[in-house]
């Protein structure tokens, strides 16, 4: 049986208290008392209507959030009781592919993608050997000193994708990685993140296209109103 790399047990989250958000009446939940384990080296879809939670629960697990209440434990760490000093270390084993890339424009394609490596102070020799690699790997070796404005929708989220895997994280997480590209573009992200699949990586993918998921088929966290009404 596989390690758990995810475990989550009761897990709640809340924004803010009612008196902060200038709102009568108490604050809905983001999250309800999601439950589930994931093993290491799985591929999950996350799947649910705008609004479910999903964004949410991939900050949780991306370490931008702490849960409410419940138990988040990742790489065997219960998050709730490490300290704050800690979790950057943390982090660095976590990918993350955003909706819109969020590429720095005033970089070129090389540094955005270098940008996790020389924060972790990795040497630049090095460096300069990953990203050229990582590069290579997303189609994108003719791209290096462009800068994001220039590249196309399908090639901003290639150029992300390689920035979140240039580390070797364990975690790969993906938040809608295809919701504005059109379905070759789409299907060549999804190629990228099943062969980061192959080679052992934990992944998580958000996603509306149901077209990928019916090309891809596997094991699905499903949520609505913040809660999880399916998993597998």
């Amino acid at each position: 049986m596989l390690a758990a790399m995810i475990r989550l047990a009761e897990v709640g989250l809340r924004y803010a208290a009612p008196a902060l958000t200038g709102q009568p009446g108490p604050v809905p939940d983001a999250l309800r008392d999601l439950s589930c384990i994931l093993p290491a080296g799985s591929f999950h879809w996350l799947l649910g209507p705008s609004g479910a939670g999903k964004s949410s629960l991939l900050a949780l697990l991306h370490l931008a959030l702490r849960p409410s209440r419940g138990e988040l434990e990742i790489f065997g760490h219960r998050i709730r009781e490490t300290p704050r000093a800690a979790l950057p270390a943390l982090r660095r084993r976590i990918g993350m592919v955003p909706q819109d890339s969020r590429l720095l424009p005033y970089l070129t394609v090389f540094d955005n993608v270098a940008l996790p490596l020389r924060l972790a102070g990795v040497a630049e020799a090095q460096i300069r050997a990953d990203v050229t690699e990582m590069l290579d790997w997303v189609g994108l070796a003719t791209k290096t000193m462009t800068l994001p404005a220039a590249l196309s929708g399908g090639e901003q989220q290639r150029a992300a994708l390689a920035r979140a895997v240039v580390a070797r994280p364990a975690l790969l997480l993906a938040d809608e990685p295809t919701g504005n590209l059109d379905l070759p573009q789409a299907r060549r992200v999804l190629a990228l993140l099943r062969e980061m699949h192959r080679l052992g990586t934990t992944i998580v993918v958000a996603t509306h296209a149901a077209t990928l998921i019916e090309e891809y088929p596997a094991p699905a966290l499903y949520l609505q109103e913040g809660a999880l009404i399916a998993h597998g």
